[in-house]
């Protein structure tokens, strides 16, 4: 254990070592996170939370939250946004921050294909409580701690700065296709003093495609409501140096039900640098007034190995609404042919 505490400080505080971000398996349940280009997508407004518990049984865990809220306002063309992320990682005592705007313009190219460009910028502080960190220096030749690390770093640190995203979105009634860049400026993440930590941007490419499997609707039998009965498959790709990581999935909407499965990894990858992270399952409920609910599971397949790490929890909730003037929506022909989770 005492091992661990000490990579885990030499990780945080070395300059030559990035952050990475935070990341969502029920990613598209997320979208102002994937890609600012989503505001205003749904041609509602929307208001979401997700939560995620990755590896409870290392006993430290990491927690992330996100929270949103998009309005498409339809005589501007544009979609505008409020986002709130936040990670907490109990060893280190380090937590993360996150306020930001998000604007998103649609611009039709035809009857129903659209594209749409979305800007984010927002407000970030990273905070740090070293009181509790064992530090190398700490620790002498029989294993024994003591009391100052020698380290110049005051018990509560926190570390504020400014960020900005952007990314582009195409889709018709059957296909989306988008891409999105995190952290263009790669600000300054490191918490000593006049060290320099960038972090690294984070370039994300994604997209899917939609498989009416009941001619367009069907009647519900439980609600006397028509339901669509689909089939979509879709694919996020990331790298963030020196990471690169592939998902790939398909999720089936039978409302109002919506299973699905992804696979995280790089297959491709030669076996000399396996990089198979996990296999998720997903199940979905549109429980009725516009409220879904979506609950995952993350099954661990790296070294990491289930038993020790115990996976990874996920929990999505979002309420969706009409706002403003029905009278100006068509909403037949830019509805976006995307996985709800």
């Amino acid at each position: 254990m005492r091992k661990l505490y000490t990579l885990v400080a030499m990780i945080m505080f070395f300059a030559n070592i990035s952050a990475q971000d935070m990341q969502y398996s029920q990613f598209y349940a997320a979208p102002l996170y994937l890609n600012p280009a989503f505001a205003g997508s749904s041609e509602m407004t929307r208001i979401g939370v997700n939560y995620r518990n990755q590896w409870p049984g290392l006993g430290h865990t990491f927690n992330s939250y996100s929270a949103y809220m998009d309005h498409y306002l339809f005589n501007l063309n544009s979609g505008i946004g409020l986002i709130v992320n936040g990670t907490q990682e109990s060893m280190s005592n380090l937590s993360t921050m996150e306020v930001g705007g998000v604007y998103a313009y649609r611009l039709q190219l035809g009857f129903s294909s659209f594209l749409r460009f979305g800007g984010q910028a927002s407000f970030v502080s990273r905070d740090a409580n070293f009181s509790q960190m064992i530090f190398g220096s700490q620790i002498d030749a029989n294993g024994n701690i003591g009391d100052f690390s020698g380290e110049n770093l005051g018990a509560d640190v926190r570390h504020r700065f400014m960020d900005y995203n952007f990314g582009a979105l195409y889709h018709n009634e059957a296909v989306w296709l988008g891409v999105s860049a995190h952290h263009i400026t790669q600000p300054n993440v490191s918490f000593v003093e006049e060290g320099i930590s960038k972090l690294p941007m984070r370039l994300s490419a994604h997209g899917g495609v939609k498989i009416d499997l009941s001619q367009g609707m069907s009647q519900q039998f439980n609600n006397n409501i028509m339901g669509r009965r689909e089939l979509l498959l879709a694919f996020n790709y990331k790298h963030q140096d020196p990471f690169n990581q592939l998902d790939l999935g398909a999720q089936i909407n039978l409302q109002p039900i919506v299973f699905g499965v992804w696979y995280r990894g790089l297959p491709t990858i030669s076996s000399m640098l396996p990089n198979n992270e996990s296999l998720i399952g997903l199940i979905g409920f549109s429980l009725g007034n516009g409220l879904d609910v979506g609950y995952s599971y993350d099954y661990t397949l790296s070294k990491l190995n289930q038993a020790n790490s115990g996976g990874a929890h996920e929990i999505s909730m979002r309420f969706s609404f009409l706002a403003g003037d029905s009278g100006q929506r068509d909403r037949k022909v830019s509805m976006m042919p995307c996985f709800k989770y």
